[in-house]
């Protein structure tokens, strides 16, 4: 049996074509309506040549044309390359050059960045830029014109197997230079049916996202809904009053967030629980969301949260709705075709309660780095993937996170984790979000310093702050030497934080 993505769309188009598929702005599509663009799209494509196996890079905000790309590129066998709006220079040549990327879909805000590059990707024909938001611009065709003689009919069937890429997804770079992390379409059937399990979905969900659908989290709510057939409600940028305002109108089930996301919808003015009732998941991703955070949203909507960790090289644990208040420190365990270890220094397997690398696989896991077997053989040994992160399990078998290894501050010859230290940060009433870094210290070696985001009309200033972290602290070689009072975290298109930029800004002296 095939297991591929691209009957999806005609089954719900078939089977159930007036129920709503799409709600973007002013927009509400049926998947009978759906479909038709998306067949227009992966037709429009066949036109111009594009084959399988051919790489289409986006460079868009979230928008009506990016959904229909995620599905075009999936009739006809060509990998989607969803990359950031936030590239620049250096840095989006590398990728667009990185992928072997042969056409581009973007937005007029962004030509300004890609025009001077034009002449440093010969592999992109130059008719072979395409704009989603403009008619006349020099050097782009609009998406309009490309679609305009395109018929809705399906368009001829591509065979397309298992093992197919389906997308490159690029890792964030927080940790060094950006991989592509290579899915085929059995990953991303598998995210389809795996996580509609495991969120409770059905045909009648409605699920709201509201971040950036180019990071892979985005996936995790995404491929279900379509896999039922249920509703996805696209916001074009994250705004946490709209966020709560559309949950309560569209009645809303399943909603998925990052950290910073959460933190901003619980201090919104129009924040309020019963707004939020029709949720019957509310999930975060992408970093560890703080225990000061988790226990008001256990307290303000109980029975309704899931936290997920996981790699977008494909392993994940889920914290279940159900063992949420009784494992409310841990991410959860495994879901079924999954296995874990956690890995000590000397190869061992640890003992429950003992830190070690977090180690897994499962039906999710990347077949490698794109065009990278020598970083693959380094994240893949005998078919587990190292995660780079600290964890230990209980006897449970529930896993605690510790930290990423190299976000690990050593100061006296001691490891202290930033996350400890978060914890305690953010229980201070007046901060918003918190990041800890080390930074160099002739005597311990490294120190620990917490950037701090305060909530709004705080008047704390940075000493003082400072003092009560100290005085909360239990051990010493935690203690923070200074606290940043920052307006705004540098982030990530999926909206995580950039440790390691505060920690260079700080370092060169343009963080004080």
């Amino acid at each position: 049996m095939n297991i591929s993505l691209p009957t999806l769309l005609d089954q719900h188009a078939r089977y159930r074509p007036d129920h709503l598929a799409v709600i973007f702005e002013d927009q509400r599509l049926t998947y009978r309506q759906f479909n038709a663009r998306v067949n227009k799209l992966a037709n429009a494509l066949l036109s111009l040549g594009i084959r399988k196996g051919d790489k289409i890079a986006t460079i868009l905000n979230n928008c009506l044309e990016l959904l229909d790309v995620y599905w075009a590129v999936a009739r006809i066998g060509a990998v989607v390359v969803p990359l950031s709006p936030l590239l620049r220079g250096q840095g989006l040549i590398r990728l667009l050059v990185d992928s072997d990327t042969v056409l581009v879909f973007t937005e007029g805000a962004f030509v300004e960045f890609l025009d001077p590059v034009k002449a440093e990707l010969p592999a992109i024909a130059p008719d072979h830029y395409f704009l989603v938001d403009a008619d006349k611009v020099s050097g782009y065709t609009s998406y309009a014109r490309l679609l305009a003689d395109a018929p809705e009919s399906s368009p001829p069937v591509i065979p397309i197997e298992r093992d197919d890429p389906y997308n490159i997804i690029y890792s964030s770079g927080t940790t060094g230079l950006p991989k592509g992390i290579v899915h085929t379409h059995f990953i991303r059937a598998m995210y389809c049916a795996l996580f509609a399990s495991a969120y409770r979905m059905t045909p009648e969900s409605v699920v709201l996202h509201t971040g950036a659908i180019i990071f892979n989290g985005s996936f995790l709510t995404l491929m279900p809904t379509f896999y039922l057939g249920a509703t996805y409600i696209l916001h074009r940028q994250f705004r946490p009053d709209r966020l709560i305002d559309t949950i309560e109108r569209e009645q809303v089930t399943h909603i998925k967030m990052v950290p910073s996301q959460i933190i901003a919808m619980l201090n919104a003015p129009n924040y309020d629980p019963q707004k939020l009732a029709s949720l019957e998941m509310l999930g975060t991703v992408g970093a560890p969301l703080l225990m000061e955070h988790k226990r008001r949203l256990l307290d303000d909507l109980p029975g309704r949260f899931y936290e997920l960790y996981g790699l977008t090289e494909g392993f994940v644990t889920i914290l279940d709705k159900n063992d949420a208040e009784r494992k409310s420190a841990s991410v959860g365990t495994p879901p079924p075709f999954y296995e874990m270890r956690i890995v000590k220094e000397n190869g061992e397997d640890a003992a429950p309660n003992e830190v070690g690398e977090i180690v897994g696989r499962g039906p999710i896991t990347m077949p490698g780095y794109y065009k990278r077997p020598d970083l693959t053989a380094m994240a893949i040994r005998d078919g587990w993937l190292y995660s780079g992160d600290l964890g230990y399990v209980d006897e449970d078998g529930f896993l605690y996170l510790v930290d990423r290894k190299k976000d690990m501050i050593i100061s006296g010859g001691v490891n202290v984790y930033p996350r400890d230290i978060e914890e305690i940060v953010a229980r201070h009433p007046d901060v918003q979000d918190v990041a800890v870094f080390g930074i160099p210290d002739d005597r311990w070696g490294e120190t620990p310093v917490a950037a701090v985001i305060l909530v709004p009309g705080s008047d704390t200033d940075a000493q003082s702050l400072r003092n009560w972290i100290n005085d909360h602290i239990e051990a010493r070689f935690q203690r923070v030497s200074k606290v940043l009072l920052l307006e705004d975290f540098p982030r990530s298109a999926a909206g995580k934080t950039l440790k390691r930029i505060i920690s260079e800004r700080y370092l060169a002296g343009k963080a004080e």
